[in-house]
């Protein structure tokens, strides 16, 4: 008996289930990479290592970020560089120039399978340009609310300029990926379509109470027994600084052995540092000793109004801080009040100093709070973040196949 052919359905359905498990070509462009260090950057890299540890190929473009920086090319992860210059009031993170020529004349000739787009300045847009005029598949990250900065740098009145320029910008790809379910639908309700939730997670190991050290406590002239309020960022106005320096010196008045402790750079830090010279300014901290800088303070304030997420929320609380902050974005999922931290209704400031004045008195609670922080850190794994980031980039371009196919007919 004569075996039977397989029907072209057949053949079609088997050759997309192959396809499924093939490597993709996905072009990731961005603004912002480490070494700069910031929450974009950093969970970036992450997002990069975790797709070429699975087989994905990664050709990064992003700006020159000195006159020695170099493209790397490593195997499957290859760097374009473009132009770029400063931002103002950032002078050490860069936005990159429009690059449409360039980027399409790349992609014709190395065409990959998928450009994602992660920042929407020039350089983003032109890419965006590129990609459409080549009928790539476009997908893009979310991450940051500039239309919101606009209120801390003088420029309010471009708040709704700058709304509808990233609506437009996301509203062209085939998707945007946002931290969180509130972020979903806040953008829902802006009128951004095709938002899905794609998390962040956290390096657990790196970030323990285990790096808690009696040393480094000593040099801030606290002792085992003494507090150390804690923030970490960017020191810059969109953090919402002195209501964090307002909070702590409330608490002070109440408990004098408080310590403040600032990790980080940026615009506003010399400012700081004049008006509060008792507290600490610790600078910019990286892997292991900001690691031990987390886990060598009691408490985390962090009353930022323009996240989308907040990185730093998550390590504090994978290094056994309870954290006080705003009922919104990572915050608004992460916390549990009284298990791992306290909330303040979002732009509540009184509420936020009552909720700061609590962890920092009430010791039995936040000690019970420590370790609930530590708990429920351990679940936000990089691994199931990066296996569906990685799920979501082949949909977008399984989704244009069949779009291309039904349009020629195949």
């Amino acid at each position: 008996m004569r075996r039977a052919e397989a029907s072209p359905d057949i053949a079609f359905t088997v050759e997309r289930l192959h396809a499924a498990d093939e490597p993709l070509r996905i072009a990731v462009v961005t603004e912002t990479y480490p070494p700069e260090i910031n929450g974009v950057a950093m969970s970036l890299k992450r997002m990069v290592d975790g797709l070429l540890e699975r087989g994905h190929q990664i050709q990064l473009i992003r700006p020159r970020q000195n006159a020695a920086d170099a493209p790397l090319e490593n195997g499957p992860l290859r760097e374009v560089l473009a132009r770029g210059v400063p931002i103002p009031k950032y002078g050490s993170l860069r936005v990159g120039l429009p690059a449409k020529q360039k980027l399409a004349k790349l992609w014709t000739l190395e065409r990959p399978d998928l450009v994602h787009l992660v920042t929407e300045g020039p350089l983003g847009w032109s890419a965006m340009a590129a990609a459409r005029k080549l009928r790539l598949p476009v997908t893009s990250d979310f991450h940051t609310n500039f239309d919101a900065y606009s209120t801390h740098y003088g420029i309010r009145w471009l708040k709704r300029p700058i709304a509808a320029y990233l609506r437009r910008f996301h509203n062209l790809g085939q998707e945007t990926y946002v931290p969180t379910r509130a972020m979903q639908d806040q953008l829902a309700h802006c009128g951004y379509r095709n938002v899905e939730v794609v998390s962040r997670g956290v390096d657990i190991e790196l970030f323990s109470p285990a790096r808690r050290s009696k040393a480094l406590r000593a040099s801030w002239g606290v002792g085992a027994d003494e507090l150390v309020v804690a923030f970490v960022s960017r020191l810059a106005p969109e953090k919402n600084l002195d209501l964090i320096a307002r909070a702590f010196e409330a608490l002070r008045a109440r408990r004098p052995d408080a310590r403040m402790l600032w990790v980080g750079d940026g615009p506003a830090r010399e400012t700081l540092a004049r008006q509060y010279p008792h507290h600490v300014f610790a600078g910019m901290r990286t892997g292991e000793d900001l690691a031990t800088h987390y886990a060598s303070a009691d408490l985390f304030l962090f009353g930022s109004l323009t996240e989308t997420y907040g990185n730093v929320l998550a390590e504090a609380l994978a290094s056994g801080l309870p954290a006080v902050s705003y009922a919104q974005a990572a915050a608004a999922e992460l916390i549990v009040p009284e298990y791992n931290g306290l909330l303040a209704a979002p732009a509540d400031e009184r509420d936020f100093v009552t909720q700061a004045l609590r962890a920092g008195l009430d010791d039995p609670l936040r000690i019970r709070m420590a370790a609930g922080a530590r708990a429920s850190a351990e679940p936000l794994d990089w691994g199931s973040v990066v296996d569906t980031f990685a799920r979501r980039l082949r949909s977008a371009v399984h989704s244009a196949r069949l779009l291309r196919d039904a349009r020629t007919g195949l």
